[in-house]
């Protein structure tokens, strides 16, 4: 059996291999940091890298847990290196960026789930590229109050926290999480700090039916979240669960239609969409609908 079926027509990404692409690759490398564009294996790598965007992966590339949908590795995780937020912040400044995305892996072996770490990378960032918005993308940190706060407390300009799936597929992929309390996550971010804008994002093709994916998306909004990604998934091996269906570009449409209706500021939903990918833009769409 193929791990991956064929993909259909309207896939089309750009191969990575040019002169930006290479620049930013070799970057990355000199400063020894971590992409999701890579560990994760995105199909969106060249044309971000391309334009000089990415997200950056705190933390190293170990994660503590094993979703079953994720190409990330899994395992013990080594120790955190402490001049990490110092060199992001370096290629920060020395890219230019005005945007920046920051995930991480899961850290479960922290006290505080890498929290401070993430406000530190924040802090340097706006140190030293003060007109550069910082987006994050945390994980759970186990439900960890504080933690939480730390990062919100470092400012910055978006919090982003995957819910992933719909609830009756979610711990069957995501063992060792927890639906609501990713939930109850985003809704201490808007209670903590209301002028950070939250987003989360979802996957399609994991056996969920429409209704289910209009149940969650109306979950998020009654959680305060206001920025929406919904994007295919795609088996990265067949030791990944099984991919159910892929969905027509109609269909993520009218999922975007329908969570503008809920109130969502701004719903980016298509087959290569990611929950970091064109964040810049979605913010400034988001802004300029409010306005």
């Amino acid at each position: 059996m193929s791990v991956q079926r064929r993909l259909p027509e309207w896939f089309t990404v750009r191969m990575p291999g040019g002169a930006s692409f290479l620049d930013l690759r070799r970057q990355l490398r000199t400063a020894e940091l971590h992409t999701v564009c890579e560990e994760a294996r995105c199909p969106n790598i060249g044309d971000c890298w391309e334009r000089k965007s990415a997200t950056f992966m705190i933390l190293g590339d170990v994660c503590t847990r094993a979703c079953r949908y994720c190409a990330v590795t899994s395992g013990r995780p080594s120790a955190i290196d402490p001049g990490e937020p110092a060199r992001l912040a370096r290629t920060v400044e020395h890219l230019g960026l005005r945007y920046c995305v920051i995930t991480s892996v899961d850290r479960d072996d922290l006290p505080d789930g890498g929290a401070s770490v993430f406000a530190e990378c924040i802090e340097l960032i706006k140190e030293r590229l003060a007109e550069c918005k910082v987006e994050v993308l945390i994980p759970d940190f186990a439900g960890d109050r504080e933690a939480l706060h730390t990062v919100l407390d470092a400012g910055p300009t978006v919090l982003n926290h995957n819910i992933e799936t719909v609830r009756r597929v979610f711990k069957s992929v995501r063992a060792k999480g927890d639906y609501d309390l990713s939930l109850d996550l985003l809704a201490r971010s808007r209670e903590h700090a209301a002028g950070i804008p939250t987003k989360s994002g979802m996957m399609v093709g994991l056996g969920e039916t429409t209704d289910e994916v209009l149940a969650t998306m109306a979950d998020l909004r009654e959680a305060g979240v206001e920025l929406l990604t919904v994007g295919q998934y795609l088996r990265p091996s067949s030791a990944h669960v099984a991919m159910d269906r892929f969905y027509h570009p109609s269909e993520f449409a009218e999922l975007a239609r329908a969570g503008r209706a809920m109130g969502f500021r701004h719903v980016a939903a298509g087959p290569l969409v990611r929950s970091s990918y064109h964040a810049e833009e979605q913010l400034e769409a988001a802004a300029a609908a409010s306005a």
